[in-house]
């Protein structure tokens, strides 16, 4: 039988978000495969982290790089961003989990994308699209945590994969818009 790294890693991500604690042994079962079979993949608990976040850094920047964040109004840019990230959530989830555990080049990593989403929200606030009164770092970790929400939401089957971008769009949206009063 050969065994999808990623839907591996994917299956864990999912199950260490909810329960850090979470044994070797209950990783293989929620990943439907043995323990010795996941171990051959990852040689421990620390190994499996370490790919966890190296995937998880990796779809997070090509997530980025795909919602080419620089063009067009940042409301617009903030949309294919949500529509990019939504099949890496899970993942996602998992490295705001575990961000205080980060060093060395995941530090680094997480410190890159989390420039690059917090730039996102301070340019929609210089055009006028985003609120003032939220900073950008406030906007871009409501951003993480709405992801993590909607990624939680959608593996508990409480909604269907495709509502992820509406769902956490207009809720992001809704309260980060700057109102006009007239």
């Amino acid at each position: 039988m050969t065994v999808d790294r990623e839907q591996v890693l994917r299956t864990a991500a999912a199950l260490l978000t909810r329960r850090a604690t979470a044994t070797m042994d209950e990783v293989a079962r929620s990943a439907g495969i043995g323990r010795a079979t996941l171990h051959r993949h990852f040689a421990g608990r620390d190994a499996l982290i370490k790919a966890l976040e190296e995937l998880g850094l990796k779809e997070l920047e090509t997530a980025l790089d795909d919602a080419r964040l620089d063009e067009g109004p940042a409301d617009e840019a903030l949309r294919r961003l949500i529509a990019s990230v939504e099949p890496s959530a899970g993942l996602l989830a998992f490295l705001l989990t575990e961000n205080q555990l980060f060093e060395g080049d995941v530090y680094d990593g997480w410190n890159r994308t989390d420039a690059r989403i917090s730039a996102l929200f301070r340019r929609g606030q210089e055009e006028g699209v985003f609120r003032i009164d939220l900073s950008h770092a406030w906007l871009t970790d409501a951003f993480y945590g709405l992801i993590s929400a909607g990624a939680w939401t959608v593996h508990d089957g409480r909604a269907a994969p495709k509502d992820f971008p509406y769902m956490i769009a207009e809720l992001l949206l809704g309260g980060a818009r700057r109102s006009v009063k007239q």
